[in-house]
């Protein structure tokens, strides 16, 4: 179990918490240090002992223009760092209604696939951007089909072996 609390809660939290569960952090910058005011580095996590990032949430992606390859740097800044990251991918309703889901989550993991060649401290979460804060929610065999062609995609362009043994989730 890994909980994700905002991020002047995680010391908190993680004290608070059985010692089974982990605590991530909601985001983290991109690099190391420097002048950055209100971001949180990887080391600063690293530090606290939060052995989790989450990265690529929609709302990053869409208002703050993050970009696939940005959410990717930021994935394998916070990997060589020594942290755990969820990964979030995911579609518009415009994008789904176009059909692109599967090319839409493709392009966000190819760029992180480009990136970083370890996946065993990744995890994808699949987040459809309009699930989030809508009182829409993807059904089981929505977040099902992306999930089995996000496998297939894994297979086909990292390797069997990651696409066996990465967790996907929902988010």
């Amino acid at each position: 179990v890994v909980v994700s609390p905002p991020f002047v809660f995680l010391p908190l939290v993680k004290t608070s918490l059985r010692p089974d569960f982990h605590v991530a952090a909601q985001n983290c910058w991109v690099k190391k240090g420097g002048a950055f005011t209100g971001e949180v580095s990887a080391e600063m996590l690293v530090n606290l002992s939060i052995p989790w990032v989450i990265i690529g949430h929609s709302e990053r992606r869409l208002i703050l223009k993050e970009s696939n390859e940005f959410v990717a740097d930021k994935v394998a800044y916070a990997l060589a760092q020594g942290l755990k990251v969820i990964a979030c991918i995911g579609e518009t309703l415009e994008q789904r209604e176009a059909g692109s889901t599967v090319a839409v989550v493709a392009e966000q993991t190819k760029a992180i696939a480009a990136k970083i060649s370890n996946w065993t401290d990744v995890v994808l979460a699949y987040e459809p951007v309009w699930a989030i804060g809508t009182g829409k929610v993807a059904t089981p065999a929505q977040a099902q089909e992306v999930h089995f062609e996000l496998r297939k995609w894994l297979q086909a362009n990292v390797s069997p072996e990651v696409a066996a043994s990465t967790r996907i989730i929902y988010g």
